[in-house]
């Protein structure tokens, strides 16, 4: 995600606390200027606050603590930046279970057309928290967030920073 964003943007900030993701994600990187990639702890990282733009989190924010995660990356985005985190969670109620059974023949298909898999080295973990337990807690953290649901048991948060600080 890094990579492409860079060719868009002029600064971009990779940051992951495997340092096997980081070397993987250098390497991919063949030495081209681009992103930086840093090895250590999201949520402890000196890193400027207000300091983007823009941040995303795509299925990691699973592997943290949600709250303290969701406010780290409200307090490093400037006024008026995009927030996006696409995220994984568990099925606990009825009307979840039932949305995941219905959607189960089209997540093989996309799985087996995407060739999904899962790099070597990449830390794997459950989600701990429902889809309802998402949308509450970021409504709560991100007033006016955009929560949606998507197929491969992922939902997504949209959320613009206020312009007047928060």
């Amino acid at each position: 995600m890094a990579r492409k964003l860079a060719a868009r943007v002029p600064r971009v900030t990779g940051v992951d606390l495997s340092p096997e993701m980081i070397a993987r994600a250098r390497g991919l990187s063949g030495g081209r200027p681009g992103p930086l990639f840093l090895q250590g702890d999201f949520l402890t990282a000196g890193l400027p606050a207000e300091g983007y733009d823009f941040i995303c989190s795509v299925t990691a924010v699973h592997h943290m603590d949600f709250t303290r995660a969701l406010l780290r990356m409200r307090q490093l985005l400037r006024p008026g930046g995009t927030l996006v985190v696409v995220g994984l969670a568990r099925e606990q109620s009825v009307g979840e279970w039932a949305v995941f059974l219905t959607a189960a023949p089209v997540m093989r298909v996309t799985k087996a057309v995407r060739r999904a898999g899962t790099p070597e080295g990449m830390p794997v973990a459950d989600a701990e928290m429902s889809y309802g337990e998402v949308r509450r807690a970021a409504r709560e953290l991100l007033p006016g967030v955009r929560y949606r649901r998507h197929v491969l048991r992922r939902y997504s948060l949209t959320w613009r920073k206020p312009l007047t600080r928060s």
